[in-house]
Parts: C-alpha cells; sequence; structure tokens
C-alpha cells in the first residue's frame, strides 16, 4: 500500500522498526489524553451542554446563549475563572495583541522572562518600529533571557523588585528558535519565586501548542492570563478560525473589551455558527494533540537515527507539541518539508518554495496540507532559511496520517541522490 505513496520498502521497515522502540512512550501519552478527556467531558456535563446551544447568532450577537456556555466550558477545563473564545481572534499572535493592549498603560513595563517572543510580537511591542505598537503608545518592553533552558530567577527577582513591572510575558513553545519549551513545573516554580516580592503583577503565558500536553495548565499553579489560538491545540483540527483569552475574571473583561469595545465587552460577538465547532474541537482535542506528540516522537527518533540532531529526544518530557529537526544544510531542511506537503491531504500535489512572509525577517518554507488555512494542529513543518537550518514540526489529527507524512517526507530526503 505505500507504495501508491512513492514510498520504499526501505523506508516503511525503519518505520515499523522504530515505531517497536517507542511503544511504551505512546501508553504514557494515551494516560495524559485519557486523564484530559475526563477534564472535557465533566465541563460539558457540568454546565448541561445541549443542542440549544449549538445555535448561532448574528449582528450584535446579544443574549448568546451557546457562547456563553462556550466561555464557560473553557474557562472549566483551562482552571480560569472566565474566558474569551472568539471568532473574532484570527490568530495566537492576535488573541496576545489583544490581551496585551488590554492590559498595559503608557509608562508600564513589559517584562518578557523567556527571551524574546515569537518573531509575529515584534512590531507588536514596538522590538521593530511600527506606529501602532505598544512602544508607540509610551510602554516599555525589557526582557530576561532564559539560562541554560530555564529561568534566570536571580535576574528576575532583582528586576521585579525595582518596580514598574505591570506585566510578565512568558512564552511556553520555542517559536523559531533553538531553546526548550517552558514545563509546567518550571512555570510553577518560577511563578513561586516572583509572588514572594510581587502579588500584583500580571503574570500572563502564551500557552500556544502547550494545551493538552501536560495534565496541568499554567492557570493552575498561579498563572493571572493564558493565551492561545483554535487552529493548534484546543481546536482540535475542527475548529476553523478562533483564539481564547481565559484566567482571572477581571482580566478577561478587559481583554473583551478591548476586543470589542468599552461598555460592550464580552456582552457582543455573534457566534456565526461557530459554537459547535469550537466545541467539537474541544472534544476532540485531547486525542488529537495525543496523534501529534506520536507523530513528534516517531519523527524525532527516526530522524536521529538518520543522524540529524533533533529536539526533544524521543524519550524526553514535552509540554508541546513542537518536533525540531535540524539539518545542517538548506537542501536536506527542503526537502524534508516538500516531503510532508507531498504526503498531506490537501495540496499534496504542490511544492512548497522558501519565501517571505509577514512578520519575518528571513525567507520560510512552510508545508502545510491543512484543511484550515494555517492550522497548526494539522500535520506542517516550517522555519526560516537561515544557519542551522531548523525545520520545526508539529500537528497530526491522527497518527496514522502523521506517520505517513514522516514517511513521505524521509522518503524525499533519501531519494536526493537517485
Amino acid at each position: 500500500m505505500y507504495e501508491k505513496l512513492g514510498i520504499t520498502t526501505e523506508v516503511e521497515e525503519l518505520i515499523n522498526n522504530t515505531e517497536k522502540e517507542i511503544k511504551p512512550i505512546f501508553e504514557k501519552i494515551d494516560k495524559t489524553a485519557e486523564f484530559n478527556s475526563i477534564k472535557v467531558i465533566s465541563a460539558f456535563q457540568k454546565y448541561k451542554l445541549s443542542e440549544i446551544h449549538f445555535t448561532s447568532t448574528t449582528g450584535y450577537g446579544y443574549d448568546d446563549i451557546g457562547r456563553e456556555c462556550v466561555e464557560n466550558i473553557f474557562a472549566d477545563v483551562l482552571g480560569a475563572e472566565d474566558a474569551l473564545v472568539r471568532t473574532q481572534i484570527v490568530s495566537g499572535t492576535h488573541a496576545l495583541t489583544v490581551a496585551l493592549f488590554a492590559f498595559l498603560r503608557p509608562n508600564d513595563v513589559m517584562l518578557s522572562i523567556a527571551g524574546k517572543p515569537y518573531d509575529t510580537l515584534d512590531k507588536v511591542i514596538g522590538i521593530k518600529e511600527n506606529p501602532s505598537s505598544l512602544k508607540s503608545f509610551g510602554i516599555n518592553y525589557e526582557q530576561i533571557d532564559l539560562k541554560e533552558n530555564n529561568f534566570d530567577t536571580e535576574k528576575i527577582i532583582e528586576r521585579v523588585k525595582r518596580g514598574n513591572v505591570k506585566l510578565i510575558h512568558i512564552q511556553r513553545s520555542r517559536g523559531y528558535s533553538l531553546r526548550e519549551t517552558i514545563s509546567i513545573e518550571q512555570l510553577k516554580n518560577i511563578i513561586l519565586e516572583i509572588r514572594k516580592v510581587n502579588n500584583e503583577v500580571i503574570i500572563m503565558i502564551d500557552n500556544c501548542y502547550c494545551e493538552f500536553v501536560e495534565r496541568t495548565t499554567p492557570l493552575e499553579v498561579g498563572a493571572d492570563i493564558i493565551v492561545g489560538s483554535l487552529i493548534k491545540n484546543l481546536g482540535g483540527g475542527i475548529a476553523t478560525n478562533g483564539g481564547y483569552i481565559a484566567g482571572k475574571k477581571y482580566l478577561v473583561e478587559l481583554a473583551g473589551e478591548r476586543l470589542t469595545s468599552p461598555g460592550q465587552g464580552k456582552e457582543v460577538g455573534p457566534t456565526n455558527g461557530a459554537n459547535k465547532i469550537f466545541l467539537q474541537g474541544l472534544y476532540m482535542a485531547p486525542s488529537v494533540v495525543a496523534s501529534s506528540l506520536k507523530t513528534a516522537i516517531l519523527a524525532s527518533a527516526v530522524l536521529e537515527k538518520m543522524g540529524y540532531k533533533v529536539s526533544p529526544q524521543f524519550n524526553d518530557n514535552r509540554s508541546d507539541i513542537v518536533q525540531i529537526i535540524e539539518f545542517g544544510n538548506p537542501e536536506d531542511m527542503i526537502r524534508y518539508c516538500k516531503g510532508i506537503q507531498f504526503g498531506s491531504a490537501v495540496n499534496a500535489h504542490c511544492a512548497p518554495e522558501p519565501s517571505d512572509m509577514p512578520g519575518y525577517t528571513d525567507k520560510i518554507i512552510m508545508a502545510s496540507g491543512s484543511f484550515t488555512q494555517g492550522s497548526s494542529i494539522e500535520l506542517s513543518c516550517d522555519g526560516p532559511i537561515r544557519p542551522p537550518f531548523v525545520a520545526f514540526l508539529q500537528g497530526g489529527l491522527t497518527y496514522q496520517y502523521g506517520k505517513i507524512g514522516i514517511m513521505r517526507a524521509i522518503q524525499e530526503i533519501k531519494s536526493k541522490n537517485k
């Protein structure tokens, strides 16, 4: 059967042998998926989810009982007092932007303690000049880099003690950097240290790519607010757009007034048929995240055997769905990304090429045969074309489809000299 996809017996055997070695790790992932599934189904039952909640509103979206039910369920699953879950949020970057502009005022300081955030926030913050940035409104930005893949606690506490820090930003996932993902345990430890010296500073977590990978959420270890996209983990590959902001009620209310308008906030915002897909996506998310993790672990194990540097390694603990592969040269990186595209369901006949993309400095190659444009929970692979030529693999709606994509990508590399 694999021959239909251009996959040789050599690659099939390599994958099958590797699967036998990593099977015990898959069993642990399934247990976490089961735990998180119980969280979800319990929330659905707690709020008496019914077909009436799938109804849609238009226009202003007044009195949308489905929207209220959706946000109650998301808040419960995430351990939040309240949540804003909206189609009007177009991406993770947009959700972060809404939150930052909602919470910060002129002369406030935003302190990033996990190094520089993702590239698409450069113009939001003002790291790159933009007339609409936080910087243009007199909001100051500072950062403290990680120290050996952990927080530089001494520097962080010293800076917080000096005062004037309104918000601490922590991006858990690595973005296009080579550092490790921030685990829940690391978050818990740094939040405890910060709270010893300051109970008022807002601790905000960029939780993209991390939901349901572990059993505990950042809010459950003391964070004030978490932000993410619904075309990543929590959307389960079903949500076609949207994002969320969840945490302390007063902060979620501020975010609602920034997303819509002061005085209206969360009370408006039509759902336009999204309630059902948001809930179906959340329902499927624990299983889909498990499939994505298995896909990443398979890729890590196989590509390390082939001589490439990978992070995390197949047997490492994981806190997000992202797998990085360091190819060391642009040719193998581009071939691998093309192979992922050729193994996809949508646009498998197309070959991705490096190109300029809004918000990025380097040319980006992006393979994504996704049903939803930009969906990172579906199998995708991308990265900037710059040394050491690292590709960032994520997603896989089912392990079987993820496995096929990995096999096709490996085949593409192995065929380069034939």
